[in-house]
């Protein structure tokens, strides 16, 4: 069963970056044709693709993000990692990390992060 866990801070300043983690197990990060997404919902929207990371690295942005957003991995602890600058209160979301495998099939329970001063 392949589970993901999203960490990282929960409050974040305006203009700083935020940066998360997404933690795999159950399964490679480096499993053949799988991405591995960032998706954000803020209070009273829908679900925002921000960009994902493919098993083999290759990097892949919304538009919306890709300015300021940068996704990385550590295969060796087997993690993707976001990182989103120059926040502001818009910014405010619950961001969960998936696999998408034709499909987003296994999804992290989410975290919230709240920009505020």
């Amino acid at each position: 069963q392949v589970q993901l866990q999203e960490s990282g801070p929960g409050l974040v300043k305006p203009s700083q970056t935020l940066s998360l983690t997404c933690t795999v197990s159950g399964g490679s990060i480096t499993l053949n044709d799988c991405d591995w997404s960032w998706i954000r919902q803020p209070p009273g929207k829908g679900l925002e693709w921000m960009g994902a990371i493919s098993y083999s690295g290759r990097t892949y942005y919304s538009p919306s993000f890709k300015s300021r957003t940068a996704i990385s991995r550590d295969t060796s602890k087997n993690h993707f990692t976001l990182q989103l600058s120059s926040v502001t209160p818009k910014d405010t979301a619950v961001y969960y990390c998936a696999r998408d495998s034709d499909g987003m099939d296994y999804w992290g329970k989410g975290t919230q992060v709240t920009v505020s001063s």
